[in-house]
């Protein structure tokens, strides 16, 4: 029997690119396949499930209270539209076309609009608000983000990520200190997080998380929070919900894949270190090539290889030498936010040594031509 690759005639890949959705993000532990595939073959009331399992996930991470959504980006739509519609029944079937005065303003620091695969702005419009920036790209304080507060504002949201602008920005606490002196919402989406109640404890009233990313579940996501929020989350299943809605498989999945995660032993960035020596002294015996030990600039305990190419050198620019990698027998995926500085980096969490070697072989055959 031919295998799913051969199937479809799919190429295999080794993913340094980290938990990225474009590769399908994560492998989920053998307890949680067996989980989804109990879920979907029972029969469920929805409805109880959803409260249920996020009633568990709640106890679990010492929260309020907890909903499964189909993906982060749901639960930013899904999270705007609530502070939005609130219980409103009108609102809830008539978000977009209705033209009933309620709050819509997303208060956000500019540095925070970006594009993750999507552009912010997008789901936040997609849950029938509009974005109002605060401060500039390069900084945000707390002054600035209240001065943009009016009274259709309805939220303040925050972008705990590694694609945002980290320097000169106000933290999640101090964002959360502007949103209570003004009686608003704060929300953070924290999609590729490792700490799941941290922004909670800092006073984020809905916090967003990847269920697939840190977590490692199935394709799914996770919001947190006070109660009414989350409540009025849920409602949003008989709204713009309706069209980003999770399976019973994804609800049961991602439940048993946050009970695992709280137990597991993280692999942490020492171990990452010593897991890609090897392949750093490997790198750097290839001519035009030197690698390093590099750390995630959002502050996450990832340690990663930075490798930086001699372009003049080599006589390819990085781009070209990436693209070849992409389309080689096993595509390999790299970050590639600094090519055009000449530098990637090598995320080895889902990478097995064996990988390494064939990484760091195909780059010197590339470069050296042997």
């Amino acid at each position: 029997m031919p295998s799913i690759y051969e199937k479809y005639n799919l190429r295999k890949v080794i993913n340094a690119s980290g938990r990225m959705t474009i590769l399908g993000v994560s492998t989920p532990k053998p307890e949680v396949a067996d989980e989804v595939l109990f879920g979907l073959n029972h029969y469920f009331e929805i409805k109880d499930l959803v409260n249920k399992t996020g009633a568990y996930i709640a106890k679990l991470l010492g929260v309020e209270n907890a909903v499964v959504v189909s993906c982060a980006s749901a639960g930013i739509a899904q999270s705007v539209a609530a502070v939005i519609v609130k219980d409103d029944q009108d609102l809830l079937l008539n978000l977009h076309s209705s033209d009933k005065a309620v709050p819509r303003e997303i208060v956000m620091p500019k540095g925070h609009n970006v594009n993750f695969g999507a552009p912010v702005d997008t789901m936040v419009s997609l849950g029938g608000g509009k974005v109002v920036e605060a401060g500039f790209a390069n900084e945000c304080s707390a002054e600035q983000l209240a001065a943009k507060v009016t009274p259709q504002t309805a939220a303040i949201l925050y972008i705990k990520s590694h694609h945002t602008v980290q320097k000169s920005m106000l933290t999640v606490a101090e964002a959360a200190a502007v949103a209570r002196k003004y009686a608003l919402p704060l929300i953070v989406d924290a999609a590729a997080e490792e700490e799941l109640t941290a922004y909670y404890q800092m006073g984020a009233d809905l916090v967003i998380y990847s269920g697939a990313k840190a977590i490692e579940g199935p394709t799914s996501g996770l919001v947190i929070g006070k109660n009414q929020y989350v409540e009025w989350v849920k409602l949003q299943s008989n709204g713009i919900g309706r069209a980003m809605k999770v399976g019973k498989e994804g609800i049961l999945g991602l439940t048993l894949a946050i009970e695992l995660y709280l137990t597991a032993k993280k692999e942490t960035g020492q171990e990452m270190v010593e897991k890609m020596t090897p392949f750093i002294n490997d790198l750097n015996a290839i001519p035009g090539i030197t690698a390093k030990v590099v750390w995630d600039a959002a502050g996450r305990d990832i340690a990663r290889t930075e490798i930086s190419f001699d372009e003049k050198a080599i006589g390819k620019n990085t781009f070209d030498i990436m693209k070849q990698l992409k389309l080689g027998e096993t595509a390999i995926y790299f970050r590639e936010y600094k090519a055009n500085e000449g530098k990637v980096e090598a995320d080895v969490r889902s990478v097995t040594a064996p990988q390494l070697d064939v990484i760091s072989s195909s780059i010197r055959q590339l470069v050296t031509g042997v």
